[in-house]
């Protein structure tokens, strides 16, 4: 069993790496790799697509690597191979970015990426720090996780989804912020599990042990 950190130039993946190496040895999830190899990605039994920064500079990013959005569509969609996209790789599954200008996503997950407009005005954005998640719907990668949890965020866009079944948890922040969503083999977090110290944890290992 293999899981492929996709590397793009878009994020420091060393914390990341070291905390599903961690998870892997753990639950047994094999051996993990961090790869910009669309050959890497092929062969994997499960995707992990990473992102920090703004919306258009993480597409066109990954758009530079030849062939690589290629493999990571035909593992994830054709092969229905498990995937995680966290923070800006999460986002990229919607079917548009609004950050700075109009950027197609995905489309895996419809729905749009737009700035936080929160209703306090005394909230600051970025949405920076510690927040609790509202789980809105089970999901095996969710396993354990419950509302009242806390999870590390960091951004000043967020993902508004088309269908509300999509969303599994939220966070409040002067609106309801988008934490997690999912569907079939994907899901998203908004926040960085590799950062979240014994949710994240939690939720790196339950999506090694997934199968969709």
């Amino acid at each position: 069993m293999l899981t492929a950190l996709v590397d793009y130039d878009s994020g420091n993946l060393h914390s990341a790496h070291k905390a599903f190496v961690r998870m892997a040895d753990e639950v047994g999830g094999g051996e993990v790799i961090v790869t910009s190899d669309p050959r890497d990605v092929a062969r994997a039994s499960r995707i992990v697509l990473p992102g920090d920064g703004a919306f258009p500079a993480c597409r066109a990013a990954l758009g530079g690597y030849d062939g690589l959005f290629d493999a990571i569509s035909d593992s994830v969609i054709t092969h229905a191979r498990p995937f995680l996209g966290i923070c800006v790789g999460m986002q990229m599954l919607a079917t548009w970015g609004r950050e700075y200008e109009n950027t197609r996503g995905f489309d895996w997950i419809a729905g749009e990426v737009t700035r936080i407009t929160p209703s306090d005005p005394a909230l600051k954005v970025p949405h920076m720090g510690w927040n609790d998640l509202v789980i809105e719907s089970a999901h095996p990668v969710l396993d354990g996780l419950k509302t009242g949890d806390h999870a590390y965020f960091v951004h000043s866009y967020a993902m508004q989804v088309t269908n509300p079944a999509q969303r599994l948890a939220y966070a409040d922040y002067g609106a309801q912020i988008t934490a997690i969503v999912g569907r079939d083999n994907i899901i998203g977090t908004q926040f960085h599990p590799e950062k979240s110290q014994s949710l994240g944890l939690r939720l790196i290992g339950n999506f090694l042990r997934w199968r969709p």
